[in-house]
């Protein structure tokens, strides 16, 4: 998975902001730009909100097609797989990019693990239709973010991560008045959160759920019942996600025989990884890494 720097310097060859610290990227953006970002979208390390102000866009979510409009918002978390369709000649949008790292590590973000998981990582519904109140007060929160990011405040780093929470608090405020849904128990919610920051780290070596049960000292039966509960999905819908998304990452990027790439993932034999590819990403792997 690219880094949020990592894509942005492989886009574009330079830093969007002198003296960038690669965790919180803020910009407007239109039609030519957005189609860029189709080199690196689904390998992104990061939690991204765009909110389109203008015009139309069409693309393809983890396989599932959305048209979104003007006052739109879509979140999208890191490794789900997004290529843009179209968009309308006058299409312009709001990005915010936060470094997953940071979001997740953020006290403000454990505390509001109800709007920086739930409603993202459900594949239900992607986005999110607002009132021309709401989408123009987060407007001005992704603005000021622009501001800021363009200063020379000596506590910038400090006053864009407040920025960056307050921005969180709003969209959490509407959709709460948006969402009809539960609030999640915060033992429940440590537990998810811990889950989610052992995937990166384990998930090629490890793709069984008792694994990640005995790392958080509970048991597989208990784990699926929480990760279920918060997010809608399986522990095995987590691990193979992040598994094929690996696994996409390095036959685009890498040198690597498939084979290798097979042993790096720890499948049992080159069949076996083939198998699963095949099977969640709808082509074998040469036939993918031939088609990039």
């Amino acid at each position: 998975m690219y880094t949020l720097e990592e894509a942005w310097m492989r886009i574009f060859d330079s830093e969007p902001i002198e003296r960038w610290d690669g965790k919180l990227l803020c910009i407007e953006t239109n039609r030519d730009l957005t189609f860029r970002t189709n080199e690196t979208q689904g390998f992104l390390s990061a939690y991204t909100f765009t909110l389109l102000t203008r015009g139309w866009l069409q693309m393809i979510y983890n396989g599932r097609e959305l048209t979104l409009h003007a006052d739109d918002i879509l979140f999208y978390s890191p490794g789900m797989s997004v290529t843009i369709v179209a968009t309308s000649p006058d299409y312009q949008a709001l990005c915010l990019l936060a470094d997953q790292h940071i979001t997740i590590e953020s006290p403000t973000a454990r505390d509001l693990v109800s709007i920086v998981y739930t409603p993202i990582v459900q594949l239900h519904e992607p986005k999110l239709s607002l009132t021309p109140d709401d989408a123009s007060l987060l407007a001005a929160k992704m603005r000021e973010i622009i501001s800021y990011l363009h200063s020379n405040n000596i506590y910038k780093t400090e006053i864009l991560r407040m920025l960056y929470a307050v921005f969180l608090l709003d969209v959490q405020n509407i959709l709460d008045r948006s969402i009809i849904r539960s609030r999640v128990p915060l033992r429940i919610e440590e537990i998810f959160i811990a889950f989610i920051r052992l995937l990166p780290q384990h998930s090629a070596e490890h793709h069984e759920i008792d694994f990640y049960a005995s790392q958080l000292n509970i048991s597989k039966v208990y784990l699926s019942r929480i990760v279920r509960q918060v997010s809608g999905r399986t522990v095995m819908d987590y691990i193979n996600q992040a598994l094929l998304m690996e696994a996409s990452f390095l036959l685009r990027t890498s040198s690597l025989s498939i084979l290798q790439i097979a042993d790096r993932l720890h499948f049992a034999d080159l069949p076996s990884f083939s198998r699963f590819f095949s099977r969640k990403k709808g082509m074998s792997p040469r036939e993918y890494r031939e088609g990039e």
